[in-house]
């Protein structure tokens, strides 16, 4: 009787300690996240009450002989090279190597980016580049930041593994809720009420 309760005691420490350790890693790597993800959640839940000036900027010119011809011939397919370093060095317009939409004499990209838009279209017979970006500020691109809106492949993976490291830092904290709930008693009514509250609000309020 002693050898098997002293034999179940090391491994219910060990057990207990990786699942203290974790709690404290997982809220380690989360903590950032958490704040970015807690803020903005309030800044989108008062969207409407936090007011944001959109700053345009526009751009209208024309493609030089040589530029207009690496078009010519182009069906599908994102805008040639030579004609995006041209963008960037001239203009400091950054352009992905993205499709674009050619439609007859005309080819058109939309370039949206979190907190503002942009797009781009061009002539193919005269040249006339016209370019426009609008900025909604940094509260707005807080707001696309928790959305994962226009924010590419890899902040999605980063939203995929903040969510799987959250669900860790919850189901350890509540490992350990159950490992101290006889020391401290007001332990489940506070997560009862943690439960209660929001549904109570579900039902009565939310249609």
């Amino acid at each position: 009787m002693i050898r098997s309760l002293s034999a179940r005691l090391p491994v219910s420490g060990i057990v207990f300690g990786s699942l203290r350790q974790w709690h404290w890693i997982s809220s380690a790597l989360c903590l950032v996240g958490m704040i970015l993800f807690a803020f903005t959640g309030i800044t989108l839940n008062h969207a409407a009450d936090i007011k944001a000036e959109p700053v345009t900027v526009t751009l209208e010119t024309e493609l030089s002989a040589t530029l207009l011809k690496t078009l010519s011939g182009r069906s599908a397919g994102p805008l040639p090279l030579a004609l995006r370093q041209w963008l960037l060095q001239e203009h400091g317009i950054s352009v992905p190597a993205a499709d674009a939409e050619w439609q007859g004499n005309e080819v058109y990209l939309g370039m949206p980016r979190p907190g503002g838009d942009a797009w781009l279209s061009i002539e193919t017979d005269s040249g006339v580049l016209l370019y426009e970006r609008t900025e909604r500020g940094w509260i707005s691109y807080l707001n696309d930041l928790h959305k994962g809106r226009n924010t590419g492949p890899l902040w999605s993976w980063f939203i995929d593994i903040f969510s799987l490291l959250c669900l860790i830092f919850s189901l350890s904290g509540l490992w350990l809720l159950v490992r101290y709930a006889r020391q401290r008693p007001s332990t489940w009514p506070l997560v009862a009420l943690g439960v209660v509250i929001p549904l109570l609000i579900i039902i009565l309020s939310v249609h």
